[in-house]
């Protein structure tokens, strides 16, 4: 979680944003300003939190918090939303008595209501009153919408001799498809490291985790991810690459990939974990581009859901995917089993089909036999429930 790096608070309240009573704003704080970097949606509207922080990661050399609210999006309601907040986090950083220009702020929830400020205003003096060394769950609590369960994890290191610790969370459910997708993580490390590398790191690391994970095919305008490091670890500054970098971006990836993978677990009345793989492709290009149709295909995730070895959708998401591939040299696999050869159906054993996809995490392979390129998705299946929880989000 968010304070299992040295030299971080938390806290999550409850102020009145949600109908449902449940916690809906978090603050996370650290007791030194950090180095910070970030990555966000690429979707062209932007909310207005998101907007303010962007601007500010640009101009800022350092981050002292982040403040987060859940059930409102702060997005598309004009120039009252980028007041709002700027008046947030002017509020908090009175109560830190810090910079403002070194509070970031996060919102997620309903697009085109605005913020209530003087809620939010009350609920930072309940949360600021909360702050914890072990408030992380409490903070992770106060950023989920739809997310069924808290979304967090943890990882200790050691980088020149000295121990690193990385703890993070992330909210997560629907609205979810690269490239960041509605998504939220903030993660904190004491780890000793220059903003460049650290810019780096979750950049390589974001690639390969958070814009692997598809729910639902939407991109949301809010999503952000946020690395903070406190320095406190008390390693020499890992500054350039090398072995000492190489060894914090690992954990950094495992960090993300475990909450990557949390999401698309915990899709919208999903029931199970799906690994899409393409191998041999001719180009990367190709091979992201077949594993992303099949992740956001609805008539592969409804079958994954019934547990139905209906291998053709997944060749016919393959065919549309606009990727380059032979169809006549294509193999197909459920879970190991062998359902297509060459493009042609292989008799199988359907009950060992439906026992492989009754599992709640399985994998599906794509072999092209044409290159040695290669992606990795994960996705989720589609359940009765998704419409059920989106039909009713505003209710």
């Amino acid at each position: 979680m968010v304070t299992f790096a040295r030299g971080f608070k938390a806290s999550g309240v409850a102020c009145g944003l949600k109908k449902n009573g449940r916690k809906d704003l978090a603050v996370v704080i650290s007791d030194s300003p950090c180095v910070c970097a970030g990555v966000y949606t690429t979707n062209i509207v932007k909310g207005h939190s998101l907007q303010l922080t962007m601007e500010r990661m640009e101009t800022s050399p350092y981050v002292n918090a982040v403040v987060v609210n859940s059930g409102c999006a702060n997005a598309c309601v004009g120039q009252r939303g980028y007041d709002d907040a700027q008046l947030i986090t002017e509020y908090l950083a009175q109560k830190l008595n810090v910079d403002k220009e070194t509070v970031l702020i996060g919102s997620t929830g309903v697009i085109g209501v605005p913020l209530n400020v003087e809620l939010i205003r009350k609920g930072i003096d309940k949360a600021f009153d909360e702050l914890s060394y072990i408030g992380g769950h409490d903070a992770m609590e106060a950023i989920m919408t739809t997310d069924t369960v808290p979304k967090l994890y943890e990882k200790e290191t050691v980088i020149g001799g000295k121990t690193v610790r990385i703890g993070g969370m992330a909210k997560g459910s629907g609205m979810i498809h690269p490239n960041m997708a509605t998504m939220i993580s903030i993660i904190t490390t004491d780890a000793n490291i220059s903003k460049k590398m650290l810019d780096k790191a979750l950049s390589n690391v974001v690639n390969k985790t958070f814009n692997r994970v598809s729910v639902d095919g939407d991109t949301s305008v809010c999503d952000m991810c946020l690395v903070m490091a406190s320095q406190m670890a008390g390693n020499e500054c890992i500054e350039e690459d090398g072995s000492e970098y190489i060894l914090f971006e690992q954990a950094l990836y495992e960090v993300c990939l475990n909450l990557a993978k949390a999401i698309a677990k915990d899709g919208e009345g999903a029931t199970k974990l799906v690994e899409i793989e393409v191998v041999n492709a001719k180009s990367k290009e190709d091979a992201d581009l077949i594993t992303s149709a099949i992740a956001k295909s609805p008539l592969c995730k409804t079958a994954f859901f019934g547990e139905d070895a209906n291998w053709g959708r997944i060749i016919t998401a393959a065919g549309y995917s606009k990727a380059y591939f032979e169809p006549n040299r294509i193999d197909i696999y459920i879970g190991g089993l062998a359902v297509c050869k060459n493009g042609v159906a292989l008799e199988f054993d359907e009950d060992i089909a439906i026992g492989i996809l009754k599992q709640d995490e399985f994998k599906i392979l794509v072999d092209l036999n044409l290159g040695s390129e290669k992606s990795i998705m994960w996705t989720c299946d589609f359940s009765y429930d998704y419409v059920k929880i989106n039909g009713s989000y505003r209710s």
